[in-house]
């Protein structure tokens, strides 16, 4: 499986598609973060689009073809003070997402790492 890139493990883009659905949805579901996402239900379009990125971003970084269309991470996330509980809410979505589709346990800590990569440029900025 190790030969195999992130972006084949989970599921290329359709299969990256689903996972990203199920963590927005894991999202506007969950206490600590939920205000955040909920207002996009009244904007289709926008949460479209930050889906679309949100695809596009674990495809490039998971080694798919796919360029990555949306801001940096610090950017997309300036303004927002986001803080820890809100940032590991979000990691648990994320995991809970994966084990519900049966991603395996080694492609969950790949993607784990990635997260913890990017939570400096996520937290507070």
């Amino acid at each position: 499986m190790a030969t195999k890139s992130l972006y084949d493990r989970l599921g290329r883009a359709e299969g990256i598609r689903v996972l990203v659905d199920g963590i927005v949805a894991a999202h506007m579901k969950n206490d600590v973060i939920k205000a955040r996402f909920i207002p996009y239900q009244t904007q289709p379009e926008r949460l479209e689009l930050i889906k679309q990125h949100t695809v596009q971003f674990l495809s490039a970084g998971g080694g798919g073809p796919q360029e990555y269309g949306g801001r940096s991470m610090p950017d997309a996330h300036r303004g927002m003070n986001i803080n820890e509980a809100e940032y590991m809410a979000a990691v648990d979505d994320i995991l809970a997402t994966l084990k519900s589709h049966a991603i395996d346990d080694e492609t969950q800590k790949d993607v784990l790492a990635i997260a913890y990569s990017l939570k400096g440029e996520i937290l507070r900025v």
